[in-house]
């Protein structure tokens, strides 16, 4: 008995010892030949995708190879039946290989001299993809040895979970998602019964089995692999799955906001870099966006359709935010990605270009808030000089008298300039960057006067999220491009500004609704720009929704003549607006407790209700007001004097007299100054009932001659005549009474500006009257009006 004892303990140490030697063999085996990285991924293979979870642009890797990532629990679960189900019944229980299929596969390749089951495992399938090995009996082994490392590895979802993410499915297609987007045109969690068979199915031979080319043979191998899931899928199931026809579409490289998705790849592989992480594997190979696929191709559709009736080497941008969440719903940073002369790699939604009048409302909210202006002040559209600054309008014409929402509204330059002086460049330019919108300044150059006619660089994403400031009671927010990046805002504006500013670009403002009623609003308020030289045309606008940017011009900077934000980009931006859901939701909004409505006085600029002299307010307007105040208006550019003065009237003649030539009795009256520039502007009319009248004969020698200049060379009323068979007539005209420079006007049109010195030529081409002014730097001015009419 001892004997047999002695026998059985040294045999159980055997055993041990012989368990103990294979499994330090198995782990110096394992130390020895490492598993090859589950993932074949690199920095250049990634896909990018919508806010839904379809592609927009898939980066293959180096071997061009098309691969989404995907996690199990994304799946169908009906192809991960079918999966297993036919491919691997075993698949939860077994060590990676399964004996009984490989002693099968074993007897049959002895009996018949061939393969004719290989008896894989989708470990095994999982080995063989992780490290190719040849269809021979040695492969075979080292396949097996791979598959058990595996197990001992992985877990059989992370298994399962590598399968789905690179079983090869024809072309240049890798994994489950990949296929399904591309034959179906669905993600991989919506297949049906009938689609997870045949992507199942797929990777035992996928050149021949695609679907899109050979849709009988991959109909044939699906319908061999439902009828063997009968006995887990119900009769109806199994007869649903097999009267479904094999429908696939043209494998084809998705292609949907191109340039953002590169910028994506481009800041991942950043990210990356800097995080030291120089090979990626699964999900980090995926990047989510926010786009919209609706609205990415609505836009793209838009942007193509104009494009085609642009000339060569143009090209254009656009982008949609949405103002709540600051997702950018749609990015096309070209029209064509296609049309490679149309510098279609180069994204214009993140390139720095001159805004032109685009940064005018900014200009205008800013002047509110700092108490400089209402919505109604008064401003001189007239040619002046800023410090040697002389900006003229995008026409080359000017309005005269004209309101701030007039100057917004038409886009004038000249008032701009005036708001801007007093406002301060520098202090503009802060306010911009504390609201999020930097400007780029050439190297060295400090902010001027024309900065806000587009002297300075701005991108057009940072342009979409400053508007938002106007939809969003004044704070702007940054657009953001992927769900994880943070939400930021800015208080850009006061609310009331906001308000004020929107209500002028979408209605035209408080005057031009009382003529339009109520419903005059459009749904937008937007605001159109264009550069210097026809560079840049820019149109960016907000409703409730949304704030949309558009771009139009070529890239390198050639000019484009006739390309302005009016005619090119505006009819863009409405377009996308339209076709948005609830794109032109605006309102009507009301307006908040620090804006109020009021009538004010023209020239003054203060409330009407404070004037008990009629003639100190000879215009009213209805004005939006920002926390109650009514601000003068400007101080005159061109004289020192008091807004309001006193002059004597003659009680008999009604002309205006001074103590010292007075022949009668006489009165005082009060009038309001008008800004001298705009003293040309002024119609017969307002100069009636808002200028003191004429001086009387008996006054003309004492009364200050050297304040005015005169036109000669033509007297006023003169009636010129042409003979039919003459040249054009002509006219030689001088100044008297200024050594300053003169511009010259006909008609309201700006003809030419010189010095006093120089005579002007005027011609009388057509019959008619001809309004002539001549007004200097210091705000005199002359007018004389003569008719040219044809000869019998």
């Amino acid at each position: 008995m001892l004997l047999r004892w002695s026998k059985a303990l040294l045999s159980r140490k055997k055993t041990w010892a012989v368990a103990v030697f294979l499994l330090t063999s198995l782990v110096l085996l394992d130390l020895a030949f490492p598993l090859p990285p589950p993932g074949r991924d690199s920095p250049y293979a990634m896909v990018v995708l919508a806010r839904d979870g379809s592609p927009l642009r898939a980066f293959p890797d180096k071997d061009h190879i098309w691969r989404h990532a995907i996690s199990l629990d994304e799946v169908s679960p009906y192809y991960v039946q079918a999966l297993t189900g036919y491919e691997d019944r075993a698949f939860w229980w077994h060590p990676g290989v399964n004996p009984l299929s490989m002693l099968r596969a074993g007897w049959q390749w002895l009996h018949n001299g061939r393969i004719i089951s290989g008896g894989s495992t989708i470990t095994m399938q999982v080995a063989r993809i992780i490290d190719p090995t040849p269809h021979t009996v040695t492969g075979k082994l080292k396949q097996v040895a791979r598959a058990l490392q595996l197990e001992a590895h992985y877990s059989k979802k992370e298994i399962l979970t590598l399968y789905l993410n690179y079983a090869p499915m024809g072309g240049v297609l890798e994994g489950v998602e990949a296929a399904s987007r591309a034959y179906l045109g669905k993600p991989a969690n919506r297949l049906t019964h009938a689609e997870a068979a045949m992507l199942a199915v797929l990777p035992q031979m996928p050149s021949v089995l695609r679907p899109d080319r050979y849709p009988q043979r991959a109909q044939q191998a699906r319908d061999k692999l439902i009828r063997r899931m009968a006995d887990r899928w119900s009769k109806d199931i199994v007869a649903d799955a097999l009267s479904e026809p094999v429908v696939a579409q043209t494998v084809r490289e998705p292609l949907l906001a191109p340039l953002l998705a590169l910028r994506m790849k481009q800041q991942a592989r950043r990210e990356r870099k800097s995080a030291g992480n120089t090979m990626d594997t699964g999900q980090q190979n995926v990047i989510r966006t926010t786009v919209d696929p609706a609205s990415q191709q609505v836009v793209e559709t838009l942007l193509a359709d104009r494009i085609r009736l642009l000339p060569p080497h143009v090209s254009m941008a656009a982008m949609v935010m949405d103002n709540q969440t600051f997702e950018v719903l749609a990015y096309a940073g070209s029209a064509d990605f296609s049309d490679r002369k149309r510098f279609s790699d180069v994204d214009m939604v993140r390139a720095s270009r001159s805004p032109g009048s685009t940064l005018k409302p900014f200009l205008y909210a800013f002047a509110l808030d700092e108490g400089l202006i209402h919505s109604e002040s008064l401003l001189s559209d007239t040619p002046q000089s800023f410090s040697g600054y002389q900006p003229a309008n995008f026409f080359q014409n000017f309005n005269g008298p004209v309101s701030v929402s007039e100057a917004l509204v038409k886009s004038l330059n000249v008032p701009a300039v005036e708001v801007l002086e007093q406002l301060g460049s520098d202090n503009f330019v802060s306010m911009l960057r504390r609201g999020g919108l930097k400007l780029d300044f050439p190297r060295g150059a400090a902010p001027n006067l024309s900065v806000i006619l587009g002297g300075a660089g701005a991108r057009l994403e940072d342009m979409v999220g400053a508007y938002s400031s106007l939809a969003r009671k004044g704070m702007a927010g940054v657009p953001r491009m992927t769900p994880a990046a943070p939400r930021k805002e800015q208080r850009m504006m006061s609310e009331g500004a906001a308000f004020i500013v929107r209500d002028i670009l979408e209605t035209g403002g408080p005057v031009a609704r009382a003529v339009e009623g109520n419903g005059s609003y459009r749904g937008i308020a937007y605001k159109t720009g264009t550069s210097f030289g026809f560079r840049d045309a820019w149109a960016i606008g907000v409703s409730n929704r949304y704030s949309i940017g558009v771009w139009v011009g070529r890239p390198d900077g050639t000019p484009n003549p006739g390309f302005f934000g009016a005619n090119v980009a505006a009819p863009l931006l409405v377009d996308i607006f339209t076709a948005l859901p609830d794109g032109r939701n605006a309102g009507p909004n009301p307006p908040p407790a620090s804006v109020s409505q009021e009538k004010i006085c023209w020239p003054l600029g203060t409330r009407a209700s404070e004037q008990t002299d009629a003639s100190l307010c000879p215009v009213q307007r209805t004005a939006w007001l920002l926390n109650g105040t009514a601000p003068p208006s400007f101080a005159d550019r061109l004289k020192t004097a008091t807004p309001v003065f006193s002059y004597l009237v003659d009680t008999r003649t009604g002309l205006r007299v001074a103590p010292e030539c007075a022949s009668h009795a006489s009165e005082t009256r009060q009038a309001a100054r008008w800004p001298s520039s705009l003293g040309p502007w002024l119609d017969a009319g307002l100069r009636k009932t808002a200028l003191p009248p004429a001086w009387a004969p008996e006054c003309a020698t004492i009364y200050k001659a050297d304040d005015n200049i005169q036109i000669v060379g033509l007297n006023d009323g003169e009636i010129l005549h042409r003979a039919s068979n003459k040249d054009v007539p002509k006219a030689r005209l001088e100044i008297r009474g200024s050594q300053a420079d003169i511009s010259w006007m006909v008609n309201g049109h700006i003809i030419a500006n010189k010095t006093a010195s120089q005579p002007q030529v005027i011609e009388f081409p057509q019959a008619g009257r001809y309004d002539i002014t001549a007004f200097d730097t210091f705000g005199r001015y002359d007018r004389i009006s003569v008719s040219m009419q044809a000869s019998p």
